[in-house]
Formats: structure tokens, sequence, C-alpha cells
């Protein structure tokens, strides 16, 4: 019999760690902060019901009833036609990866840096670019793949384990961290600015665009990630219990991130203004804050997105955030943990993303250990590139970050062949669930999930083309890493080369038992 976890808190917590990650801690709160605050919570919270909750009941149901990863799913509700699908899936995770075990290195040398106090007060800025353009992204991205590898080798209950531990761990960080932020001067601003709504904001589709993707990226929805855990749970799960409590607790704590980033902001950045007055330096490393100051700027709103939530993740994260906690008490103490919950949120959404790819390697008949060590080697070579480049790193977030939508649509088309009643009646309202699903989960995955995914991208696709006419479509504009032109090539490239060998993939799955 394959392995199962031994435990419904063994299974949440792992499936938590898998969904509890950069995403929620790195991306969240700036993307909240760049599409108004409040107005992208209320898109957040609708996607969340409408789009991660119902994909997540059916990754849970797919991997309840094939005990399987994506390709031998999709082959075996919709037929072996539409393997390419379900390898389109695993291969977006998988690309992610890539450049998501880089991020994580970062999170572990800034974990050690701030641990060995190696972060400089006077600029913070300065060290993350020696770290960037220096040999380091290298060696930890390497490190961050080979502690997964060790993980993911040892199978599901090896998973189990390490999870059961780093999950609490990382909790209780960020409870803390919470905790501290909102007694901060000023954090009350902060709060303020995150919760008010400005309602007509809400016809900006790039804000609703920006909620979906934030939504798979914070849930996991359309990964495969759920669906691989799913694969693992014992027979008498309530399965749509289960799925119905990760993603709230998952958006939870990113709600809380985004609690402790926003108080942090708005306290911390009038302190360093203030100080600014009679002693400079302070701004040395914070260019966009220190001209804010010399030209006479006072402390906003306008202020904080310009200086601060316009620097992107990698900005706020490793160059913002040290520079705030310093003006806070036991400021060092408070980055520490900081860095620390990030490494840890980090490498356990790792140890998901390998295991998708893994687990499609072991559905076409490899074993276990031959499938680690080809993914490990493969990560590390594909992921140098977002390790050397800063710009590739950019590029590939932003084309496999939207492609999440076109994995979550795949899905949801997914058991439409099968049947959608007769599957939510098999594998979510089964004898040991004591939640049942009702005929609205089938509307919702048949016409709601599928309809506004068609109809976000062709907005997305509109509002890209009226906004820059000229270079929307161009794929190498230097200038423009961020255009339509260098998702669809990318989509299109990796798309023709699964459909062209599709049936090798079934040949080579269709094996395996």
């Amino acid at each position: 019999m394959e392995e199962r976890f031994s435990s419904r808190r063994g299974m949440m917590l792992a499936m938590l760690a898998m969904a509890v990650g950069t995403g929620n801690i790195w991306r969240f709160p700036r993307i909240a902060a760049k599409n108004g605050g409040g107005e992208f919570l209320v898109a957040w919270v609708v996607f969340l019901f409408i789009w991660s909750i119902p994909i997540i009941m059916l990754e849970f149901g797919m991997g309840r009833k094939t005990r399987s990863g994506p390709i031998k799913s999709f082959m075996q509700l919709m037929g072996p036609r539409w393997a390419w699908m379900g390898a389109f899936c695993v291969f977006v995770t998988t690309a992610i990866t890539f450049y998501y075990c880089v991020v994580a290195g970062w999170t572990f040398r800034y974990a050690v840096a701030a641990i060995f106090t190696e972060i400089p007060e006077a600029s913070p800025g300065a060290f993350w670019i020696s770290f960037t353009s220096s040999f380091w992204p290298i060696l930890f991205h390497g490190l961050v793949i080979g502690l997964t590898s060790w993980v993911v080798i040892k199978g599901v209950k090896s998973i189990e384990r390490v999870t059961s531990i780093l999950m609490p761990i990382l909790l209780g960080l960020i409870l803390v961290l919470v905790v501290r932020s909102l007694f901060l001067p000023g954090a009350s601003a902060g709060l303020a600015y995150l919760f008010s709504v400005d309602w007509g904001n809400l016809a900006n589709p790039r804000i609703w665009i920006e909620a979906l993707t934030q939504n798979a990226w914070d849930t996991g929805a359309g990964w495969g990630l759920v669906l691989c855990y799913a694969a693992y749970m014992r027979d008498n799960e309530d399965t749509t219990l289960n799925a119905v409590v990760l993603p709230v607790a998952n958006n939870i704590v990113s709600l809380m991130a985004a609690i402790m980033i926003f108080s942090t902001v708005f306290s911390a950045v009038p302190q360093l203004m203030e100080q600014a007055q009679s002693d400079p330096t302070v701004l040395k490393g914070l260019p966009s804050l220190e001209k804010a100051v010399q030209d006479g700027e006072t402390f906003s709103i306008e202020l904080v997105q310009k200086t601060v939530f316009s620097q992107g993740n990698a900005g706020i994260t490793f160059i913002w955030m040290p520079q705030l906690f310093k003006t806070m008490f036991m400021g060092q103490f408070f980055m520490i943990l900081f860095f620390v919950a990030l490494a840890f949120a980090a490498f356990t959404s790792m140890i998901a993303q390998v295991e998708v790819t893994t687990r499609a390697f072991v559905d076409a008949g490899m074993n276990r250990k031959k499938a680690i060590k080809i993914i490990s080697i493969g990560v590390f070579a594909l992921g140098l590139p977002s390790a050397i480049w800063m710009p590739v790193l950019e590029n590939q977030d932003w084309v496999w970050g939207v492609a999440l939508m076109l994995a979550g649509l795949f899905f949801t088309i997914s058991i439409i062949p099968y049947g959608v009643k007769k599957f939510r009646e098999e594998n979510l309202n089964h004898e040991n669930s004591n939640i049942k699903v009702g005929r609205i989960w089938d509307f919702v995955i048949v016409v709601v999930a599928p309809a506004q995914m068609i109809l976000l991208l062709i907005w997305f696709f509109h509002s890209s083309w009226k906004e820059n006419p000229e270079t929307w479509l161009k794929p190498f504009e230097a200038d423009n890493l961020f255009n339509v032109g260098t998702i669809v090539v990318q989509w299109v490239f990796v798309l023709l080369i699964l459909i062209l060998a599709n049936n090798w993939i079934v040949k080579k799955t269709s094996r395996s038992k």
C-alpha cells in the first residue's frame, strides 16, 4: 500500500506549510499596497471563495480518487489525449521552482546574516547589492535545492515530520512579529491604509488580475500541490472540510503578514525622515526616500507608495525591512525572527513544489531516488540564470505567475468529461465528509471559474494593449520585461512541445502501476 499521512494534523500542517510561503510574507503585502490596500482585499476575498476554495476542493477530490500527480490524474479523468494539460500544470509549478529556489536561497542567506549581525545598520542596501553581485546567491540556491531534495527523497513520512516541526514554529514567529508591530507608534495609520476601501478603484482590471494571481500564489490553487499531497491522505478524511480550512487559514496568515509589514512601514518611515533632518546618512541605501526628503516632501500615503511599495518584492524585503527594523526597540532580534520565518516559509513551500515534479516522474515509472537526482540537478541548472541576473527572475515570476491562471483553468475543465456531479458525489460528498457540497459547486467549477479566467485574460490583454500599444506584444523588449508578448511566446513554446509529446507522455505514464 502506498504511503499515507499518519494523521489529519500532520496532513494539514504539511499542506499549510506548502501554501504558506514567501508569497504570503514576501509578495502579498507589496501587491496589496500597490493595488490600493482595501480595494485589493475586497477582490482577494471574492476570489478566495469563487476561485481558490472550489479549485482546492477539486484538487483534494482528484488526489483522493486517483492517488496520483497531475499528469496521471488528467489522463484518468479526461482521457489520454489530454495528458499534456496535466503536464503543463506540472511544468508551471516546476518553472516557478527554478527561480523560487533562488529566492529561498536569499532568505537563508539573510537569516544567517541577521543572526550574525552581518547586515550593516548604515546601509542594508549596500549589503543587498554586494550579495546579489557575488557568488552567494548561486551557493545558497544550491544549498536550498540540496536540503529540499534530502527531505523529499525520503517520501511523505519525511515531509510530514519536517513540516510538523517547522510549521508551528513559523506560525509562532509570525504571531510574535504581528503583535510587536501592532504596538509600534504609527501602526494605526498602516492599518487604516490596508483596510480602507476606495470602491471606485474596483473598476480597475489590474486589481482583479493581481487579486486572482495572488490567490493562486497564496493558496496553491491550480499548482497541483494540493493534489499531490491529497494523494497521500487517509481514506477517512473529511475532504470538503479540509479543502475549506486550508485556504482560509493560509489567507489569514497572509493578512497577518500584511498587518506586520504595513504597521512597521508606517511606523518606521516617519522616524527615518525625522532622523534624516539631523543625520542624512540614515537614508544611505534608500535613494527614493533620500530624494523625497531632499525635495522637502512630508510623510504621506503617496510617499510610502512611491518610496517603499514601488520597490518590488526584493526591495521591500531585503533592503527596506532591515532599515525599518533598526528604528524599533530590539530591532535586531525582530529582524532575526522575520528572516528565519521567511526562510522556513520558503523552505516548506519548496518541499511541496519539488514533490509535484517528483510525483510526475514517479507516476512515469521512475524510482523516487533517481527522480530526485534529476530534478535537483535540473532545478539548480535552470535556476542559475535567475540567480545571476535579476531581470530573468523578475520576468519568470511574471510569466509563470500569470500562467497559474491558465493552469487553474485546465483544472476546472479536467472533470467535465468524467461528470462534475458524479465527481462531487464520489469524492467530496463521500461517507467520511461531514460537510456536503451542493450543486452550486458544480456551477462554479463548470461556469464561474472558467468564465472568470477567460474574461480576466481577455481583459488583461486588452488593458495591456491599451496602455502600451507599441510594445505590448514585443517579447524581447528590453525596457519592458512584463509585456504580454513575453507571456505568449513562452506559453506557446511550452504548450507546443507538450502537445507534440503527448503520446510519449502517455506511453511513459501508462507503463507505471
